[in-house]
């Protein structure tokens, strides 16, 4: 698939000469810094060495005050306290780390994740009975609820409160709740907009401990909950997501909690500094199994274990629900593939909308993103549940399908999400008139250029440059993530030394060994993933461009740098931004 290249506007050449002398860093990683609004000492120390201090005080957040006092009066009033959250890995997290935390001290607290196939996503009425039936007078929604007025007028007439932790859009009128957390919220000043749903629940007992001298020591545990969900939920790792982010990697490496342990040990991380990268491929999709496959309590009940025996039992499940969800979406997949590549009206929209009834639920939003690997565009899959049409929808970089969505807003009974990744429910009968006006929307209002993929690359760098000094400096720009991704650089003129090879388990992937144009005799690794097919043209012995990202490659307890190449042009076309 074609790519443009698109190379980020650049630091002035006098500040990063600065920045550079006064760091002692290469200019090319003193450009790096101000292109992050970083072009001092002083924001430099900050950027690299993140401090616990740097959080903001969850007062600042509307409604933590109220919340708090009701969580207080719960408690003095000995009522039972529910904790609702989604069945995904932001949700789970969530639940894991508020029971957690108030099960410390308050023995009176329960769980609630409602199910994905008979409930779907959010408050439930079935979740408002359980409570109900169970006499649970206070619930605390995570990662949910923000449009949930309906329900929370009905548990509200049925004598049960809600506090809703809530990161996602709200809709015109906030739901009655004793209190609505929630940084997106129009009459919000929270300094800070971009939480996950498990970062507001943090900030909640943060505030929590905060008016009830607990010591922060106490609460810094959960952070590696707090960043397997920034992580998984893919939130920008900026500001106070960067320092929740950074004290949660380190928690998650020295002491994470027995759940987590256990699903390290089957993901085969246990020899590695565990990244984001990690979480987001591994972790993350280990956890989200459960609710895709069976049930989410399964997902919570793993993070909730403090014995290792069970918690390796649990493990074991949630790792077998992964192997067979991957099963299912590679199959629904390739369905979808096939009725693309049938259709030739289809495959020239702008928007890609699929509806089959037989279609797995649990994994439509994977298969979103598989499709939008060969067809780049807005994807919405969609399938059957409780009689609707239910499914999840993903966006290519700067279109906002959240917006195109809401745009059909009449034809939905309801939906909710993000710029980029988004769930809704609909009437089957409607199926047809949503597919037309999403394309119309989408045809309107995608310009030619977002249909093509795109890198961004942080600057030009001769290979001579990457040494071992240059790759420690660079892995302080660490947790990567949106908003602070990993540098990418593009050099030209590079040419393989003829050691390169086709490598892979069906042979997919490139392994070179580069040469630069001004310097024949030094070696560069490199490894091109899922790009085979340019083994020809890499024989010829022709120069080249390459845009990559530099890291290492660890084998038999060696580790060694090398080139990620994410794309191989000849007399590159590079788009300034």
């Amino acid at each position: 698939m074609e790519k443009r290249w698109v190379l980020k506007k650049q630091g002035e050449k006098e500040v990063n000469e600065k920045l550079a002398n006064e760091l002692n860093i290469d200019p090319a990683l003193a450009n790096l810094l101000t292109q992050r609004g970083v072009s001092t000492f002083d924001q430099a120390k900050a950027f690299f060495r993140p401090e616990i201090d740097d959080l903001h005080d969850p007062f600042l957040m509307k409604d933590m005050d109220l919340a708090i006092e009701r969580i207080g009066k719960a408690i003095q009033n000995n009522e039972n306290i529910l904790i609702y959250g989604d069945y995904d890995v932001d949700g789970t997290t969530s639940v894991a780390l508020v029971y957690s935390f108030l099960k410390e001290f308050y023995p009176n607290v329960g769980f609630y994740v409602p199910d994905r196939y008979s409930e779907g996503y959010g408050i439930s009425l079935q979740g408002v009975q359980f409570a109900q039936d169970n006499e649970f007078s206070l619930v605390i929604a995570l990662d949910c609820g923000i449009k949930a007025n309906e329900k929370i007028d009905y548990a509200r007439s049925n004598g049960i409160d809600f506090i809703i932790c809530d990161h996602h859009f709200p809709g015109d009128e906030l739901p009655n709740a004793v209190a609505v957390l929630d940084p997106k919220r129009n009459d919000c000043t929270y300094p800070f907009e971009d939480l996950s749903g498990c970062g507001v629940g943090f900030k909640l007992i943060q505030g929590y401990a905060q008016v009830n001298n607990i010591p922060f020591e106490k609460i810094m545990p959960y952070l590696d909950l707090v960043v397997v969900s920034i992580a998984s939920d893919i939130v920008p790792i900026i500001d106070e997501n960067r320092t929740l982010a950074h004290f949660g990697l380190i928690q998650l490496n020295a002491n994470p909690c027995q759940g987590l342990k256990s699903i390290i040990i089957l993901a085969g991380l246990t020899d590695k500094s565990i990244a984001i990268e990690d979480i987001v491929f591994k972790i993350g999709p280990r956890i989200n199994a459960a609710g895709r496959m069976e049930s989410a309590d399964k997902a919570v009940e793993l993070l909730l274990s403090d014995n290792a025996r069970q918690a390796k039992v649990v493990a074991n499940s949630v790792n077998y629900f992964n192997d067979a969800r991957k099963n299912i979406d590679r199959s629904i997949t390739q369905d979808a593939l096939s009725v693309l590549a049938g259709d030739q009206e289809l495959r020239e929209k702008k928007a890609t909308v699929l509806y089959n009834s037989n279609w797995h639920k649990g994994v439509v939003g994977i298969v979103a993103s598989r499709l939008i690997e060969t067809y780049y565009r807005p994807t919405i899959i969609l399938t059957s549940s409780n009689g609707l049409a239910t499914g999840s929808a993903r966006s290519v970089v700067g279109f906002d399908i959240y917006q195109a969505i809401e745009h059909c807003s009449d034809l939905l009974e309801n939906f909710g999400g993000h710029m980029y990744a988004a769930g809704l429910t609909l009437q089957i009968d409607n199926v047809p008139e949503f597919t037309k006006r999403f394309e119309n929307y989408v045809s309107e209002n995608i310009s030619d250029e977002l249909l093509i993929p795109q890198v961004d690359i942080d600057a030009e760098l001769e290979l001579s440059k990457i040494a071992p000094k240059f790759y420690r400096i660079l892995k302080q720009f660490q947790p990567f993530g949106p908003g602070n991704m990993a540098p990418v650089f593009i050099t030209q003129n590079v040419a393989d030394n003829g050691e390169g090879r086709i490598v892979g388990l069906t042979k997919e992937h490139l392994k070179l060994s580069l040469i630069q144009e001004d310097d024949p005799f030094k070696k560069y690794p490199a490894i091109a993933f899922q790009q085979a097919n340019l083994f020809e043209f890499i024989q010829s012995g022709d120069f080249f461009d390459i845009c990559y990202a530099v890291d290492e490659n660890c084998y038999r307890g060696v580790s060694t740098l090398q080139l990620n190449i994410k794309d191989i042009k000849v007399n590159s076309k590079i788009e300034v931004n």
